[in-house]
């Protein structure tokens, strides 16, 4: 269920996001969760109001970057939380792009090969899905941005509006894979 342009640019206001298109385009998998599919208790937050998951980042592998790819970003966004302002899950950047992914539970937190920003909360870690009990099910949209920066540009910190910020101008491409939870 990979997201239409105009719905990309809806979750992610940067208006120089180019989104890859066609044979060859820039993909985002997960062995966690399907696209379009419900995200795995592992990946859901531990309070018993979400489900008592195990919080883990999901794994992600890439594919097709664009040419000048240097560094990767990650924001994971709940569109539908927040009373429909959003909610942001995950901020993940200075991904070395010739890793082809991540391993689940491994980018929770600031380490070896990826920098963790500010979510929703303000704190620097990833946040599981946790809509509230009885809602639709939330969609969640992990969208994948290839950069032109060289690692280790971007400062520790960020939260999505920085980090989109600093990537006007510099992002490549983009694609999103999307999960769905509620409970």
């Amino acid at each position: 269920m990979n997201l239409k342009p105009w719905l990309l640019a809806a979750l992610l206001p940067c208006s120089t996001l180019a989104v890859a298109g066609g044979q060859g385009a820039l993909s985002i998998s997960s062995s966690s969760f399907t696209d379009g599919g419900v995200i795995a208790l592992q990946q859901v937050g531990p309070d018993p109001a979400c489900g008592a998951g195990e919080e883990r980042t999901p794994q992600l592998s890439w594919d097709n970057l664009p040419a000048g790819t240097r560094s990767l970003a990650l924001i994971m966004f709940d569109p539908d939380g927040g009373k429909g302002i959003g909610v942001v899950h995950w901020i993940a950047y200075n991904i070395d792009p010739a890793q082809d992914g991540l391993k689940e539970g491994i980018a929770g937190l600031t380490g070896p090969g990826v920098t963790v920003g500010r979510n929703s909360r303000g704190t620097l870690s990833y946040r599981g899905p946790c809509p509230p009990a009885g809602d639709n099910p939330h969609h969640y949209a992990l969208t994948l941005i290839a950069t032109d920066l060289p690692l280790g540009t971007l400062p520790e910190g960020l939260d999505r509006s920085g980090l989109l910020q600093l990537l006007q101008g510099h992002a490549l491409g983009a694609q999103s894979l999307i999960g769905r939870y509620g409970h």
